[in-house]
């Protein structure tokens, strides 16, 4: 996979939840990135969109 995307899995682990809640704000955050493609294995998202995200509602977040 490239470093430029992200599927759910990728997410639950950089936010340090499981893939169901990543699933949850995509369908009730109206904020939450939306998905560059959807595959049949999922959503897949830049991984720019899904980083500024987080920098925006998670600023005290020291992880890189």
């Amino acid at each position: 996979m490239s470093d430029h995307l992200m599927g759910a899995a990728e997410i639950a682990k950089r936010l340090g939840v499981g893939r169901t809640r990543v699933n949850q704000l995509l369908k009730e955050d109206p904020t939450f990135p939306k998905p560059t493609a959807t595959l049949a294995a999922g959503h897949i998202w830049n991984t720019e969109d899904v980083e500024a995200w987080i920098a925006e509602r998670r600023p005290s977040d020291g992880r890189t």
